[in-house]
Order: C-alpha cells, then structure tokens, then sequence
C-alpha cells in the first residue's frame, strides 16, 4: 500500500485517478481550492481528505500526483522537490499505471466522455474493469482485467499513453490557445496512432480520421458504406434509438440505446465494433448499452415543474449543434431554449461565427458571461459580441434568471465547460 497526496486533486481526471487507487487499497489525500466543484463529491463519499493548498500537506513517505495545470513554483510541489519524496505529473503516472492492463483508450475533440463512460458500463458489466472517465468518475477493481480510460489530446497530453487499442471519435479545430490550426491537431493524432499497440477504432465517417496511416489496423465504424461496422435503419422512439449493425455488409443484429443524437448512435457503435474486435460477447453488451444511463455534465436531465432541465458540458460550436439536436428528436414539440456560457475568451473569438450559428439552432438564445482562463486576457471581446450575432439572443446574469419561467414547457439547456452550473442553481433557488 502507498500513501498518495494529489495536488488538484478536484481536476476531472485527478480526482478520477485518486477514485482509481483508493479502490485498490491505497492511501488518498489531496489539496486543492477551497470552491466547491462537482469533481469532489465522488472523493467526499469515499472519505478522501481534501486540504487546502498549504506545504504542510507534503509528508516524508509520501508519493506526490501533480496536477498538469500547476507549475513546478507551487509551494507543494516545490517542498516535495525539497524534501527529495517521488513526484510524478497526472499523465506520466497514469501512464505507468496502464501498463499493467489491456488498457482501451478513447480521444477524440467531441464525445470522448460520453464513449468512455459507455465503454466502461460494457466491460464492467461483464470483466472485471478499472476505469477513469473526464467527467471526474474513477473505479479502480483490484482483480481488473481491462482498464478503460479518457486519453485527452490538450497540449498532446495524449502522446504519454501507449494503449492496446484506441477509439477515435473524430478531429476538429479546438484549443486554439494551443494548437495552431486543424493541421496540427491531425499531426499530433497521427503521432498518437503509433502509440497505440493492437488497433484502433475509428469514426470513418469524419474525414479528417481517414486521413491517418498506421502499421496496425484502423477499423472504422459510421452511416457511411465504406466503414466496417455499419449503423442503418436508425429509428427514434419514446424510449430511445433503435439501429441495424451491419459488419462488413452483412446484417449483424439490432441494437437499442436511451440516446437520441445522430453521435450516441456513432458511440454505441465504435463501443461495438472495439468489443467485436477484442472477443467481447455483444450479445451481453447489447442489454448493457440498453442500461447505460450516461456521464455527468452530458445531457443530464431533471424535471422542473413543467419544463426539462439539461445540463451540458457542451463548449464548442460542434458540440452545441449535436446536444440540440438530440434535444429536438427527443422532445419533438417542446420548445428549446439554449443558455450558454462560452469558455475561453481565445475560443469564443476564434469560433465567433461558428458559435452563433450553431445556437442558432435552437428557438432562443440567453448567453452568460464568458469564462475566462487564467491563461488569457479578454482584449476587447465581452459576451455582447456574440449576442450581436444571434437574432433575438439576450444577455443572462445570475440575478435575471426569473425570466426563464416565461418559456413555461420549454426545455432549458445551460450549456457550457466553465461554472453555468450556477445559473441553473439560480433558477432552480427562485422556488
């Protein structure tokens, strides 16, 4: 047993790694900020200490898990250089730690949460499996077999992992504060093809994934008649979303899950084709695609009064085209109405346009302030540059929520990867 103090211990995939080993019967504790983030409940029901950030925290005996995002300046981080104890970023240890599975990664610039989560249902419902997730969910099974796990491709953090197999979900232009154009994100995926041992999975749909070269095979999956794994015959219902797998062309079986969007469908089906392609019965995999109830922060639904309430973590003009659309072929006749919060003052003004016409998409459009990182400034750009864009959008503080009782049967999706949670709290307060 090791004793482990993680600095940030409430980042998504922190706090997921320290779920990870105390499972496994080891010593947890962490540091981070003293604001509440939904990351932490998840450590609070296991009993995992949090502290404040403070050098004291940092004990002889002791290994220490960096979060990414702090330098090596950080009192805790700079006294366990001092006192000479093991000290090892999130993604190097992460990647030490994989080494001991038949590890499945799953990257991609949209929907790799959502696939983890639905990969990680699959398995653990079958083999024992240990699993880390991007919405902050972590289990760690001492006798796992497999262990499924969230690759992200920021600042090609990705690149540390060397897996069995990889599910590449799509490439898009996002982190414009780090990636030059859509070039250099299709660069930094092909170096991450030759890491990955066995084979990978991959949206053949998306043309920018067909663009990849790898010595082991790359097996697609989509609508399209060019992909190995076929999904056709999509038909929606009141229970979810029924579709035909054809394998090769042939005719394979018929599959159902609770989703509603054109990519829950592209999800199910690269979770399907990676099963088929590691020997995993999917005659037990179909009933747990059936029973999968998602990720937190994706499409997460609560009744309120009349309306349906939905959080996403949507943030980039892809994923708020995708969340609405499962919105309209799931609620047919309601109303649906967008509250988003850009995230970054670097990808708003990038995707300016992007980002009005994708919302555009739904009947009306309230817009939160942007979320900031501490990596940027804003310059001149403020949230009224984006509602200038949309016709008919208006500017949301936390104190005006009262107004979104005026749509009385809509559904409200507060959309967003910063703290838009509060703006929903806030209306939810008013009762």
């Amino acid at each position: 047993m090791t004793s482990y103090h993680f600095v940030g211990i409430k980042g998504a995939g922190m706090s997921a790694l320290a779920q990870v080993l105390f499972d496994m019967g080891h010593e947890v504790q962490g540091s981070d900020v003293e604001q509440h983030y939904f990351t932490e409940d998840a450590l609070v029901e296991r009993g995992i200490t949090i502290f404040p950030f403070q050098k004291e925290n940092i004990k002889e005996g002791m290994t220490v898990i960096a979060g990414n995002a702090f330098p090596d300046t950080h009192p805790e981080i700079a006294y366990a250089h001092e006192l000479g104890i093991p000290l090892i970023r999130y993604h190097h240890f992460l990647a030490e730690l994989l080494s001991q599975y038949v590890s499945m990664a799953v990257t991609g610039c949209h929907g790799k949460t959502s696939t983890t989560g639905l990969l990680s249902h699959v398995l653990k419902g079958i083999y024992p499996t240990s699993t880390l997730i991007g919405d902050g969910t972590g289990y760690g099974d001492p006798e796992a077999k497999y262990f499924t796990f969230e690759a992200c491709e920021y600042r090609r953090h990705f690149l540390s992992y060397r897996p069995d197999y990889c599910i590449m979900t799509n490439i898009d232009f996002d982190h414009p504060d780090y990636y030059r154009d859509i070039n250099d994100v299709v660069a930094a995926f092909q170096e991450m093809v030759h890491n990955v041992k066995k084979a990978i999975i991959a949206c053949g749909d998306d043309q920018n994934l067909r663009k990849l070269q790898a010595t082991i095979p790359i097996i697609y999956y989509g609508y399209h008649d060019n992909n190995e794994f076929q999904a056709r015959n999509v038909q929606h219902s009141k229970v979810g979303t029924t579709f035909d797998v054809y394998i090769k062309g042939n005719y394979y079986d018929k599959f159902q899950i609770p989703g509603y969007g054109e990519h829950d469908v592209l999800n199910a089906l690269g979770v399907i084709a990676l099963c088929h392609t590691e020997g995993v019965d999917l005659q037990k995999a179909k009933s747990l695609l059936l029973s999968f109830s998602g990720v937190k922060r994706r499409f997460t639904e609560k009744i309120y009064g009349q309306q349906v309430l939905i959080d996403d973590y949507a943030h980039h003009p892809t994923e708020i085209s995708a969340t609405l659309d499962a919105a309209r072929k799931k609620y047919t006749t309601r109303e649906i109405v967008a509250i988003f919060q850009p995230h970054t003052f670097t990808r708003t003004r990038k995707f300016l346009n992007e980002f009005a016409e994708s919302l555009s998409q739904a009947d009306k459009v309230y817009l939160c302030d942007i979320f900031g990182s501490a990596r940027e400034t804003a310059g001149n750009l403020s949230i009224k540059d984006l509602c200038d864009e949309i016709p008919g959008a208006e500017i949301l503080s936390e104190s005006e929520t009262m107004k979104l009782k005026q749509h009385s049967e809509a559904v409200l999706i507060f959309m967003g990867a910063g703290d838009v949670g509060k703006y929903q709290q806030a209306y939810e307060d008013l009762e």
